[in-house]
């Protein structure tokens, strides 16, 4: 490897701020109280201290309530006299599935009806309310998704001062100096209207005399 290659991976030096040294420092409170560690030496007068009464009841575990009873285990044991038991007649009847009896006309078991039904003639209002409601006649429908293009559209060429307006507006990045809380010259000598005065009153509701 050259000497220009050699001089190439070196790397060059670093100068920090003061700033940044200053975030570089510990804490001071890591120095006064540092964390305490795994082992520590404890002091003869705790070897040799004794236990008060009250600290003995208070690290006495508490007491289960007198109707706790455990959990029970999983594979729970069946006794002989279970294993042996023989069903009742009436234990036999009871665990049979109940029996449904099929209603005719219920609503969740329909049957087909008979064909020589009398046909029953609507009344006049009732087909008068049956007839679907009619649009305005200046409703006009959802346009289709594909219509035609006329021949103007397709050989429109814009003007310069479209072109213009339809361009997007350029703005300054905030790191180029531009300040987003300019106000115009326009709004700075704008002139309120009686109307926008008047609604920028407070309610005499709302007002209360001090």
């Amino acid at each position: 490897m050259s000497a220009r290659g050699n001089a190439s991976c070196k790397a060059a030096p670093v100068s920090m701020t003061i700033r940044m040294q200053q975030l570089a420092q510990p804490k001071l409170s890591q120095l006064r109280y540092p964390d305490r560690p795994s082992l520590w030496e404890v002091s003869e007068r705790a070897l040799t201290a004794v236990a008060s009464k009250r600290l003995c009841h208070l690290a006495t575990p508490k007491a289960p309530p007198s109707a706790w009873q455990p959990d029970r285990p999983l594979p729970a044991p069946v006794s002989r006299g279970t294993q042996t038991a023989v069903a009742s007649v009436r234990i036999c009847q009871l665990a049979q599935p109940k029996k449904r009896l099929d209603l005719e006309g219920s609503s969740w078991k329909s049957k087909p009806g008979p064909l020589n039904r009398s046909t029953s003639k609507a009344v006049a209002h009732i087909e008068l309310l049956a007839t679907p409601k009619r649009d305005h006649p200046n409703f006009e429908s959802d346009r289709s998704v594909f219509w035609p293009v006329s021949r103007g559209a397709r050989n429109y060429r814009a003007s310069q001062r479209m072109i213009e307006l339809s361009a997007p507006k350029e703005r300054k990045a905030l790191f180029e100096g531009h300040n987003p809380f300019t106000i115009s010259r326009g709004a700075l000598s704008a002139n309120p209207s009686h109307r926008i005065q008047e609604l920028s009153l407070p309610l005499l509701r709302k007002c209360t005399s001090k």
